[in-house]
């Protein structure tokens, strides 16, 4: 098993009710995981400054989004995924579901 982890600096979603909005965060990581050939990726994000967006996913079962991170280093990256809140520690995780593309 491989695992790679990078440093995000932002991350943008879309999906029906929140459309291209920017995650606000303290800090996130791209974990992308490599294992017997298949790769798993997902986002953990902590220290999130919009409680009503985590309380509005908290709420729903809807948690799709297409998302855009942006790494510390510059690069790229789409994928779709599941967010997954965490109001009590202002935080969130998104676990990937297909390919994450590098654009």
């Amino acid at each position: 098993m491989d695992m790679e982890t990078i440093g995000l600096r932002s991350i943008t979603i879309n999906n029906d009710e929140h459309r291209f909005r920017a995650l606000g965060f303290r800090k996130a990581d791209l974990v992308i995981v490599t294992q017997y050939g298949d790769k798993l990726w997902y986002i953990d994000a902590e220290g999130i400054d919009d409680a009503a967006l985590l309380a509005s996913f908290g709420q729903s079962e809807d948690l799709r989004v297409e998302l855009l991170a942006t790494a510390e280093s510059g690069e790229t990256w789409t994928g779709i995924g599941y967010l997954h809140p965490n109001e009590r520690n202002s935080a969130a995780a998104i676990r990937g579901e297909g390919p994450l593309t590098q654009a």
